[in-house]
C-alpha cells in the first residue's frame, strides 16, 4: 500500500528548483502556479536566497508548487494510481489537491491567501520556533507550557516543535529540559499556535467562497490522524489547523494501521521520509529530491502498488 505524503514549511533550501525545471510536467507546474499565486516562484526556486525564501507568504507556496509539480513529474513518468495522500501543514494545501479537493489553481490562490495570513499575523509579535529532540512527550510538553510556550507539532520519533515568543524560543534552546536538544527553526513566526488566530478569521471568510470537492482516495487530517471522506469537512479543517497543533505522530500511526507499506515524501523532500524511518518502522520510504530519483520511485511503486 503506497501512500504520498506532502512536506511543510521549513522543508525549502535556496536553488531547489533548479534540478527540476528541464522536465516538461514540473515546468508547466509551475507556470499554472505562477499564474495562481501572482508569485515569481521560478525565481524564488532557483536564485533567490534563503532570507528570501523564509518568509511566510514566499515559502508557503512555494512548497506547494513544488510538492505538486514534483507529483507531475511523477505521474508523467509512469506512477499509477496511489492508494493515499497526507501532507504536514502547510503541505495539507498539497494533499488536498493530489487527493482531487481541488484543482492546482485553487490549492495555489489558497496557499497563497494562507501564507499571506499568516505572514500578518507573525508580524504583530515577534515569534517563532524550534525542534526539542529526545525525552519523554508528556515531560517536554509540561516544560515548554512552564515556560510560556506551545507544542505546535507532534512530529513522532522523539521530536516536537515548540512555538512562542522569540524571546522564550531564545531562552529555551539556552536551557532545554534535561535529555532534550533544542534546534531553533527558520521560520518567521509561532505557527499553529494562538499567535495565528487573526490568520483564521481571515482564511475562515476566504473559505466560505470555496467549493470543495469529496477526496479520491485516503487523506488524513493533521487534527488527529483521521482519514476525512468529506472535501467541505477537510476545507474546514484546513482553516482552524493553522492555530491548532500538528498531530504528524497520529498521522504516521494512523497510516501504519491502515497497512501501508511504503511511502514518498514529494520535493522538497527529506524531513517526512526521515520521521517515517524512526515513526513507521519496517516502511519502504523514499525522499523525492531530484529528478534522477524517479525511476527509484516508480520501482518503489509497482512494488507497493
Amino acid at each position: 500500500m503506497l501512500v504520498i505524503v506532502c512536506p511543510g514549511q521549513g522543508s525549502q533550501t535556496p536553488g531547489f528548483f533548479s534540478p527540476w525545471l528541464e522536465l516538461p510536467a514540473f515546468r508547466e507546474t509551475i507556470d499554472q502556479a505562477q499564474t495562481a499565486s501572482g508569485l515569481d516562484l521560478l525565481t524564488y526556486g532557483t536564485i533567490s536566497d534563503a532570507d528570501t525564501i523564509k518568509d511566510t507568504a514566499i515559502a508557503q507556496p512555494l512548497i506547494v508548487a513544488a510538492s505538486l509539480a514534483s507529483f507531475a513529474a511523477l505521474k508523467a513518468a509512469g506512477l499509477g494510481d496511489i492508494d493515499g495522500v497526507a501532507g504536514h501543514s502547510v503541505g495539507e494545501l498539497a494533499a488536498a489537491s493530489i487527493a482531487g479537493v481541488f484543482d492546482t489553481s485553487s490549492a495555489l490562490e489558497f496557499v497563497t491567501k494562507r501564507g499571506s495570513e499568516m505572514a500578518k499575523a507573525a508580524s504583530l509579535t515577534k515569534s517563532s520556533m524550534a525542534a526539542v529532540l529526545g525525552g519523554d512527550r508528556d515531560d517536554v510538553v509540561a516544560y515548554l507550557k512552564s515556560r510560556g510556550l506551545s507544542a505546535a507539532n507532534y512530529n513522532g520519533s522523539g521530536q516536537i516543535v515548540a512555538a512562542g515568543d522569540a524571546d522564550g524560543i531564545t531562552a529555551l534552546a539556552n536551557e532545554p529540559l534535561a535529555g532534550t536538544r533544542v534546534i531553533p527553526l527558520a521560520v518567521a513566526g509561532a505557527f499553529h499556535t494562538n499567535f495565528m488566530e487573526p490568520a483564521v478569521a481571515e482564511l475562515a471568510n476566504y473559505a466560505s467562497g470555496l467549493s470543495a470537492q469529496d477526496p479520491s482516495v485516503q487523506l488524513w487530517t493533521n487534527k488527529d490522524g483521521s482519514v476525512i471522506s468529506s472535501g467541505a469537512e477537510y476545507l474546514n479543517l484546513l482553516v482552524n489547523q493553522v492555530s491548532n497543533p500538528v498531530r504528524w505522530d497520529l498521522c504516521m500511526e494512523a497510516m501504519v494501521s491502515a497497512g501501508v507499506t511504503a511511502l514518498i515524501e514529494l520535493s522538497p523532500a527529506g524531513t517526512l521520509a526521515g520521521l517515517a524511518k524512526r515513526g513507521m518502522p519496517g516502511i519502504e520510504t523514499l525522499a523525492l529530491k531530484t529528478p534522477d530519483q524517479l525511476d527509484a520511485a516508480i520501482a518503489l511503486a509497482k512494488n507497493h502498488g
